[in-house]
């Protein structure tokens, strides 16, 4: 945004998104009248999403402005990771077989497809919206976007390195993606209020899904106790003790391949992806979670730790939620348009394998969100289904970092082709 909004000061932004998440909680907590109706058909997490984005678009807060998602992203993130992760059942996560991955596979196979069509298709409507030459042609550009929606940020990054395409012209593609992208996040939590619906409609078999979540939640009743401030005080030892361990990791691992290896620090190579620190610290404050399930600590799930995670959560929720300016859709219609188009038929794959090979909806929201927003949003979808599935959402998320720029690369190949016919 241009202009300066009307609250700089984070504390109360903060007041702000937690008065809306509190808001949020009181009315869909109601069990009858108008908000029982109103959150039958629009999900909490939703409204948790949206309400920022409504303070952004009118101009009362800017995450440019804010540091609250990079707080959020960084500390409350890992945190919530290690919480939901805590009690959760390891060899049942396997049992959920390998449609998981397949879904991810079909996501990213509509994004390296859903670029050069989308070119394609709105070449034959305005032809001057995929123009361009030298550094200023727009396929250069979206090979930003393929990068960043296979992968996440250091893959976009790699990408505009790669094509060298014009810096200046740069920000109307991360409009691109920060737009169709939360657009579309916004659709899969209205989805996952309709689950059961869309589950039916897939044919689809959930009882896996539904395995885990009654085995996590029956190991919770079974160790549920009123949580004293010692439960508290140790329960939030661990999380932030793991961000802190997660960080200071993330730190020296991405140092000694920056330094060490030529390879990791050319942000041309494909493997550029695995110096970023945030792909270190999730990977990290994630592993010490599973670690942690394995001792007596996980009894503190009893405690309420995967409520304190969820927490997290839905505060991130809020944060990413202030990245959405609603009057940016109307900024740049063709490129827009592009997206779009390009968002459609990445959907188009993945319910056409997840109707193919019966997946629950679930892996088709969380394998589509592993590629197109990555390991900070992965988690929040499949933390929405259930706490437990979190850890889901982060492993595929770290697939999209190892065949970000190799899949960015073909739909970029594809891209060029698509603009020159």
């Amino acid at each position: 945004m241009e202009n300066t909004p009307v609250f700089t000061n984070d504390a109360i932004v903060l007041g702000l998104l937690m008065i809306a998440l509190g808001f949020v909680f009181y009315t869909s907590s109601q069990k009858e009248g108008f908000w029982k109706k109103f959150y039958s058909v629009v999900p909490a997490l939703l409204m948790c999403y949206l309400i920022p984005s409504i303070f952004s678009s009118l101009g009362l807060i800017d995450d440019q402005v804010s540091g609250l998602y990079f707080m959020a992203s960084r500390f409350l993130l890992p945190a919530a990771l290690v919480l939901m992760t805590l009690s959760i059942d390891l060899k049942a996560i396997f049992n959920l077989g390998p449609k998981a991955l397949i879904m991810f596979f079909a996501g990213t196979l509509g994004i390296i497809l859903g670029g050069p069509l989308a070119i394609l298709i709105i070449s034959a409507i305005s032809p001057e919206t995929v123009g361009g030459v030298g550094p200023d042609a727009i396929w250069r550009g979206l090979s930003t976007i393929a990068g960043s929606w296979i992968g996440g940020g250091a893959n976009q990054a790699a990408m505009l390195e790669i094509y060298e395409y014009n810096p200046d012209l740069y920000g109307g593609m991360v409009l691109v993606d920060i737009v169709v992208a939360n657009l579309w996040m916004a659709v899969l939590l209205m989805g996952i209020g309709k689950n059961e619906s869309i589950d039916r409609w897939l044919k689809a078999d959930n009882s896996a899904i539904e395995e885990l979540k009654v085995k996590v939640s029956s190991y919770s009743e079974s160790v549920k106790r009123i949580p004293s401030l010692p439960d508290f005080m140790i329960i939030l030892a661990l999380a932030f003790g793991a961000v802190g361990i997660a960080h200071w990791g993330a730190d020296e691992i991405s140092a000694f391949l920056l330094k060490n290896f030529e390879v990791f620090s050319d942000s041309k190579s494909a493997l550029s992806s695995f110096s970023s620190q945030f792909f270190w610290m999730i990977t990290i404050a994630t592993a010490i979670g599973i670690m942690l399930s394995f001792t007596r600590f996980k009894s503190y799930e009893g405690a309420g730790a995967s409520k304190l995670g969820s927490i997290f959560i839905y505060i991130l929720v809020a944060t990413i939620g202030m990245k959405m300016d609603l009057s940016m859709v109307f900024a740049n219609p063709g490129l827009i348009g592009i997206g779009l188009v390009w968002i459609l038929i990445h959907v188009s794959v993945l319910i056409i394998t997840a109707k193919l090979i019966k997946a629950p909806y679930f892996f088709m929201a969380v394998g589509s969100q592993a590629n197109i927003g990555g390991a900070a949003s992965a988690p929040v979808v499949a933390a929405a289904f259930h706490p437990s599935l979190a850890t889901v959402g982060v492993l595929l998320a770290v697939f999209g970092y190892v065949v970000g720029t190799y899949g960015a690369i073909l739909c970029t190949i594809l891209m060029q082709i698509a603009a020159a016919s």
